[in-house]
């Protein structure tokens, strides 16, 4: 206690000073009309730009629920999409407009990932209590990422699209040609497209997008636009360069693939292999 009497007598002038200031302008502000509306409109301003700074903060931190509200909302609407009657790549059931559900798709929240190593790798903060397992196919909200290689009870770990060991058939949407994936640009941003011959026409802005064969992805999900076409007279193949749709460095929430009909066809076409 005493040190603050010690302190508030060093400081008496300012204090003093302080307290004259409050009081000069309190009989400015309440003795003149102009100067008591600039006060207010002051005030006012002041009062609403914490407001906004309050908003803008609040705002921040629900970014991720909301974020979260819109995979959902994109969930569901693949759902529908892709189990949608009419469509190539959906199961009918009978002669009439009853469907068997193709694909499932599970929201998940990415919780790490790296996009600079040889060999990268997605963690999702959701495992096989959600209905995850192993060989399941990763798409962002524009495009592809992966597929799940391991999974326990609350985490998976996903090998990206960012990996010299990933290859994946994928398809130029306008002719239907198709070739893999690969990423060997060690760039996030770029992938390659391979094994496309010579003689298929392929042009700058040109889409690419799974081909769905795979009993792992829908067809038709985004993989990339071609940027750059570059032909080697002694190549049978063109070399071509993609900019990924989706991009790996930011991704925030995924949806895990699920093909209801895989393990019949997988059962299918097993039997060619037997004796």
């Amino acid at each position: 206690m005493r040190d603050l009497f010690r302190f508030l007598f060093r400081q008496r002038n300012n204090l003093l000073f302080l307290a004259l200031m409050v009081v000069s302008i309190s009989l400015l502000v309440n003795g003149n009309m102009h100067q008591r509306a600039q006060a207010i409109s002051s005030s006012n301003a002041v009062v609403g730009q914490i407001y906004k700074w309050r908003h803008e903060v609040t705002e921040f931190t629900d970014l991720r629920a909301v974020n979260r509200q819109l995979a959902l909302a994109l969930a569901a609407e693949r759902n529908r999409w892709h189990n949608m009657p009419g469509r190539s790549d959906s199961s009918h059931v009978g002669n009439d407009s009853a469907q068997a559900q193709h694909y499932t798709f599970i929201t998940a929240q990415v919780i790490n990932s790296t996009t600079h190593k040889e060999r990268n790798y997605i963690t999702l903060g959701s495992g096989s209590l959600e209905g995850i397992e192993p060989d399941m196919g990763v798409i962002g909200m524009n495009g592809l990422v992966g597929i799940v290689r391991d999974v326990s009870p609350h985490f998976a770990l996903v090998t990206g699209i960012l990996g010299n060991e990933y290859r994946t058939s994928v398809q130029l949407k306008r002719t239907g040609h198709f070739g893999l994936l690969s990423w060997d640009t060690d760039d996030p941003y770029t992938a390659s497209l391979v094994d496309v011959a010579n003689h298929v026409p392929v042009s700058i802005g040109d889409t690419v997008v799974t081909r769905g064969n795979d009993g792992i992805f829908p067809p038709g999900v985004p993989v990339g636009t071609v940027i750059a076409v570059n032909d080697d007279p002694g190549s049978n193949f063109h070399d071509i360069r993609l900019h990924l749709t989706e991009d790996l460095t930011r991704t925030a929430y995924v949806h895990v693939v699920t093909d209801l009909l895989k393990g019949e066809r997988d059962t299918l076409e097993a039997k060619v292999a037997l004796p």
